[in-house]
């Protein structure tokens, strides 16, 4: 793909995603005055939730799905890759009745610790599962450079769950029950139309039986469940620790605040879509002129994330007074801390794909969980004497202890000239 496909592809995962994240932005006016701190608060564990389960019940599949393509010098057979798919989509399966059950075993608690009603718990597992299926057809879409495809499926269903929060928070008066639904139902909707999309491409088979299929499935998915959890503890327990240490109603205002520090993640992410099949044909090809490009390039989207963080620690607090209101006023002191923490996010993005090329993801999860260890532990101590200043440091810390090891075990895994010298990866790594 050339550098222009590359930028063009960009491009339009960007304006998918800054579509998508102005969907939000539109609401949160609306949401954030009409639930109040404590009702925003409730959302938001709601989305932790989410956050927690999506790796059990997802179990990585997309990824494993779109790794598959790439197979047999580039992409494999179409009715392997079908039949791959539909394996992958019986470990969904799977996963979610095996979750369904420990949920209804541990539904009180967990609902006392996430300050939710019990019948929510059922619906977050509901929900992940089918964002699953959405990821399959989506991370089909992206492998084939379809990028159009992928934004008018994003844009669509983001479009759907603002139309249907509006109809049940605001017309039906539904309060945080409504938004909820909305997401659910959304989800839920779009599964539907996933599945349909892949079966008209042929590429879903999935009343097939293959035990080797689930087996490459759980093998790159399964390492990577510590991954993802480690992300939770990254991303989402620190909305946990602050509703047990300050109550729902910070952790709603907190919450603000990470949306709008989030918009820089929008436009990693929206990069990262692109680049990630960018990079993984450039080391196939493994010239050492294309990596010494890379490396350059690099550097300079490392010096590009950094100016970003600094502009948000400047416009961060006047956007939320803007848009959340004055019960929100005080989101705006933790924007800088949460912004260095997306842009370290944004430097993690350039160097985790070396780790992905090389399928070998054990360390990336440990690396993962380590950072999320240390996050929980920084949460502790800083929440409780500093408030929600000291969960934003804390997020901020461990994201950048989270890229600096993150690119080590990059360079072990596929070497790179990062200092002028490609440095072979020991037999031990």
């Amino acid at each position: 793909m050339p550098a222009n496909t590359l930028l063009s592809g960009a491009a339009v995962y960007l304006v998918a995603n800054v579509v998508n994240a102005a969907i939000p932005f539109a609401l949160l006016p609306l949401l954030t005055r009409v639930l109040g701190p404590e009702g925003y608060g409730e959302v938001a564990m709601f989305q932790t939730l989410l956050c927690a389960l999506e790796p059990l019940v997802g179990l990585s599949v997309a990824g494993a799905a779109g790794r598959k393509f790439y197979d047999a010098d580039g992409a494999c057979a179409q009715r392997e890759l079908a039949g791959f798919i539909g394996a992958c989509l019986q470990l969904v399966l799977c996963a979610s009745v095996l979750m369904l059950g420990l949920i209804q075993l541990l539904r009180e608690p967990l609902a006392a610790a996430l300050g939710l009603r019990p019948q929510w718990m059922s619906w977050a597992v509901f929900s992940c599962a089918c964002s699953a299926v959405m990821g399959i057809r989506l991370g089909q879409w992206q492998v084939r450079h379809q990028a159009r495809c992928f934004g008018a499926l994003q844009v669509s269903q983001g479009l759907l769950n603002m139309g249907l929060s509006l109809l049940l928070v605001v017309g039906l008066d539904q309060g945080a029950d409504g938004r909820m639904a909305a997401q659910v139902g959304t989800t839920g909707l779009f599964a539907l139309l996933a599945l349909a999309l892949l079966r008209r491409d042929a590429l879903l088979r999935l009343l097939v039986w293959r035990p080797d299929q689930l087996k490459d499935a759980l093998a790159f998915g399964l390492p990577l469940v510590p991954h993802f959890s480690g992300l939770f503890l990254l991303n989402a327990v620190d909305r946990v620790v602050i509703h047990a240490e300050l109550g729902l109603a910070e952790a709603g205002v907190y919450m603000v605040a990470v949306q709008v520090a989030n918009g820089m993640g929008l436009v990693f992410d929206a990069l990262n879509k692109a680049y990630g099949p960018w990079l993984f044909e450039r080391l196939q090809r493994n010239d050492a002129a294309e990596k010494r490009r890379i490396v350059r390039l690099t550097y300079a989207w490392f010096a590009l994330v950094l100016l970003g963080a600094a502009m948000a620690l400047e416009l961060g607090p006047l956007l939320v007074s803007w848009l959340a209101g004055p019960e929100f006023v005080h989101a705006g002191a933790l924007i800088g801390w949460l912004a260095l923490g997306q842009a370290f996010n944004g430097m993690y993005f350039m160097v985790n794909n070396y780790v992905f090329y090389s399928r070998r993801t054990g360390a990336l999860a440990l690396v993962t969980v380590v950072s999320g260890l240390v996050n929980v532990a920084l949460l502790l101590m800083l929440v409780k004497p500093l408030g929600l200043p000291g969960a934003a440091m804390a997020f901020s810390l461990s994201m950048g202890l989270r890229f600096a090891l993150t690119w080590w075990v990059a360079q072990r895994r596929c070497p790179m000239p990062w200092f002028g010298v490609e440095i072979r990866p020991s037999s031990s790594s």
